[in-house]
């Protein structure tokens, strides 16, 4: 496949990130670590420097000019969240320092009149383990069962038993759309209609999908969805909540102070509108206007754009690993199931090896389990490499990762001589 069938232009791309112009080691970066933490663009990196050079204050609180721009950028932030992803309306995004921190905004929150002792929590084997720590207390604190779809041998979901698994005493589903150490995209749409169809209200992890493909809340009627800005271009230490109006409006706030309340007295509190309500605190003002420039970055390349490079990428990539017999590459192999991820492992070498020498050729890749340590449990092994791809990389990258592995089984001792 030649560069000429990729829907985008990366090597115009590359020149908006300044990052990828270092070396490591000598050698030019290859940055395939983008399910861990996607690069900046400079209108993202100037976004930043803007506001804190420009109109540096705190929001909604103060009737002069500072305060006011910097609250009009911030909540033109939150409206391009939602129009990203389609919310009804900007006030069903809620900032969170990340979908970590969102996930246990709903876990603390939405249970309470909601789940009941032998009421059951459905999720997955291939889950993040931001989103099943969570739910083990949730169902530990409230006599709860959580249940799973278990991982087949192809990497997907083995929905052989779902209709046994969410059933009439289902309370929630909350399921990763796609996964950060297979790269499965789940059929989540069908599984939020089944979970629908029982009474449940539906989760998705979206830390892995948002960035990547286009996604909508709406049509994926889901109750609640999470996603993560460094992921998508934006800044460290923001994320969003997507959660229905109605939902929210039910929920008592993850936390207490100042700005989520409306009248305060000694003796009590009433809470503020939505999306006030569940923002404690002076926010994360410069990062969600960075999240905003990102999201407005990926919305100029278009995000059909973006799911199609990386569908030619990743299949390109696993052509080429189809030439390391010595080496296993776990998830689907049908596109049209698969993320831009590429998770691998070499019985004979430790991935942390791996990925040591892979460093020193300048090559970025994780290695690890990923925070996911059940997969790795079902795949049977203690871990693997991952290489992940974004907007910037290129089949050239894919190439010296290949290259570099074979060099790699070659030291070891594993490959051909």
């Amino acid at each position: 496949m030649s560069a000429a069938h990729i829907s985008i232009d990366s090597d115009a791309i590359r020149r908006d990130f300044p990052i990828l112009s270092r070396t490591v080691y000598g050698k030019p970066l290859v940055y395939l670590d983008n399910a861990a933490t996607s690069h900046k663009p400079r209108g993202v990196i100037r976004a930043l420097s803007d506001y804190y050079e420009g109109y540096n204050s705190n929001v909604h609180r103060g009737v002069h000019a500072l305060s006011m721009e910097a609250t009009d950028r911030f909540e033109e932030a939150r409206s391009a969240v939602a129009r990203f992803i389609n919310a009804e309306s900007p006030d069903e995004i809620i900032w969170t320092r990340n979908a970590t921190e969102a996930i246990n905004l709903v876990a603390h929150s939405w249970p309470q009149g909601n789940i009941e002792p032998g009421g059951e929590i459905v999720t997955t084997e291939m889950e993040h383990h931001s989103n099943l720590v969570p739910w083990q207390k949730v169902a530990a604190d409230r006599g709860a069962r959580l249940r799973f779809l278990p991982i087949a041998d192809d990497g997907t979901l083995d929905l052989s038993g779902v209709d046994s698994i969410i059933n009439e005493r289902t309370r929630l589903l909350t399921i990763v759309h796609s996964s950060n150490s297979l790269g499965t995209i789940n059929p989540v749409k069908e599984l939020a209609a089944k979970a629908r169809a029982v009474g449940a209200a539906v989760m998705i992890d979206g830390a892995q999908s948002v960035p990547h493909m286009p996604v909508d809340v709406q049509d994926l009627d889901c109750d609640f969805l999470t996603l993560s800005g460094h992921k998508m271009l934006g800044p460290t230490g923001i994320g969003a909540l997507y959660a229905k109006r109605d939902a929210l409006e039910t929920m008592e706030p993850f936390l207490r102070g100042g700005e989520m309340v409306l009248s305060v007295t000694l003796e009590g509190a009433t809470w503020n509108e939505l999306p006030m309500r569940f923002e404690a605190g002076t926010p994360n003002i410069a990062d969600a206007i960075g999240l905003g420039a990102a999201v407005e970055y990926l919305e100029a390349i278009g995000m059909d754009r973006v799911r199609q490079h990386e569908v030619e990428l990743t299949g390109y990539a696993l052509e080429r690993f189809a030439e390391l017999e010595e080496i296993d590459v776990f998830g689907p192999r049908d596109l049209s199931l698969r993320g831009g991820v590429v998770s691998f492992y070499a019985s004979d070498i430790h991935p942390h090896d791996l990925g040591t020498f892979l460093d020193r050729r300048g090559i970025a890749v994780r290695t690890g389990h990923h925070c996911t340590m059940p997969v790795m449990g079902r795949l049977g092994v203690p871990a693997t490499a991952r290489a992940s791809f974004y907007i910037y990389n290129t089949e050239d990258e894919v190439d010296l990762l290949v290259d570099a592995l074979k060099d790699a089984l070659r030291y070891f001792g594993n490959g051909p001589r």
